[in-house]
């Protein structure tokens, strides 16, 4: 009997292709699709016509499909969660939440309902088991300009001993679209999907108002000694190492180094004081030990999706906490995005959380 394996399928090249490679070496694939989210954006990753091009290649594939309705718990665990972090001065990352609280979890629920050995997706990531440790590993992709170990950090074993991730051993995303063509697969040359599903235009600050209806107050500029130095338009057009965008001319460079919702007050800076040695995390994740043997290490860390690894520090504070000092100052630490811990080799992820302050 072949191996069974339920894979995400968003309906474009990724997905489809790590279907297909899963189908060409003998697993039985079946197809899920999640339905997220109510008037998606055309070239979302949960749009209507994402969910028939997922269906046309899985017809085309020959495996069976289908489509789950999550739109409660993503509103829930995602939007809310989004709003409520933009709201609280904190720059959340949705993707990460989704993948923590919806995908991983409901991909297994529906496999064992489905009776699947395994679930599987269109990530650019390796999971492999490391003897040594005795524990299931997340490893960096070939493909290191679309590695995407950085949101998924919080997986855990169980969900990693379950794990296939078919396109982790592709050189690019050229090699995934050449795949396709091959296959003779639709979506070949279908555009990657915008960043966030639910926000038009990425404009964050008028779907807040237009989900809740509230309005973010102006408030006052200040510096760092709290001297009054302009107004701005609403804490929720603001993150961390902005400087663009201000509405305000000040005749040299300024930065945003602290956005304070009690106040509602945003501190600027000038050059140099976006740059921070160290943090705090919390909601931490650790998948190449137990949180709780959690002891000091030594680790490359990535502030934000795109940064450079830097070399750090990381030790426990106590209260579920944990302390990252930088051997140099970074750009732009912002509290609500996630900090990710990999190996000195910048190839295993160690694990995360999310920057407290």
């Amino acid at each position: 009997m072949p191996k069974r394996v339920v894979i995400g399928m968003s309906g474009g090249v990724d997905s489809t292709v790590a279907a297909a490679l899963l189908k060409e070496k003998g697993y039985e694939v079946i197809g899920v699709t999640m339905r997220l989210w109510d008037g998606e954006e055309e070239g979302s990753c949960c749009s209507l016509s994402s969910v028939e091009d997922a269906r046309r290649a899985c017809i085309k594939l020959g495996i069976d499909y289908h489509v789950l309705d999550f739109r409660s718990d993503f509103e829930k665990n995602v939007v809310d969660y989004f709003v409520d972090e933009y709201k609280s001065a904190r720059t959340p990352n949705p993707c990460i939440a989704c993948n923590r609280f919806l995908k991983f979890d409901a991909m297994l629920d529906k496999a064992r309902i489905l009776d699947a050995d395994y679930i599987a997706t269109g990530h650019y990531a390796r999971v492999g088991y490391d003897e040594r440790l005795k524990r299931f590993v997340l490893r960096r992709a070939r493909a290191e300009a679309k590695d995407q170990t950085y949101v998924l950090y919080s997986l855990t074993q169980r969900q990693l001993s379950k794990m296939i991730l078919p396109l982790g051993e592709m050189s690019d995303k050229e090699e995934v679209r050449e795949t396709a063509r091959r296959l003779g697969l639709d979506v070949a040359d279908k555009p990657d999907s915008q960043e966030i599903c639910f926000v038009p235009d990425n404009d964050y600050a008028s779907f807040i108002e237009r989900y809740d209806g509230s309005k973010s107050e102006p408030g006052d500029f200040v510096d760092s000694s709290g001297n009054v130095i302009g107004r701005h338009k609403g804490i929720i057009n603001y993150t961390i190492g902005q400087r663009k965008g201000l509405g305000v001319a000040f005749g040299r460079p300024m930065f945003v180094t602290r956005i304070d919702p009690e106040t509602n007050r945003v501190t600027l800076g000038e050059k140099g004081s976006e740059f921070s040695s160290s943090l705090v995390a919390d909601r931490l994740n650790f998948i190449t030990f137990d949180n709780a043997d959690f002891e000091p290490f030594e680790a490359l860390a990535k502030v934000r999706y795109a940064a450079k690894p830097a070399r750090c520090r990381v030790e426990p504070i106590g209260g579920g906490l944990a302390k990252v000092g930088f051997d140099e100052p970074q750009r732009a630490v912002t509290p609500g995005q996630a900090v990710v811990f990999y190996d000195m080799d910048f190839d295993v992820v160690i694990g995360g959380g999310t920057i407290k302050g």
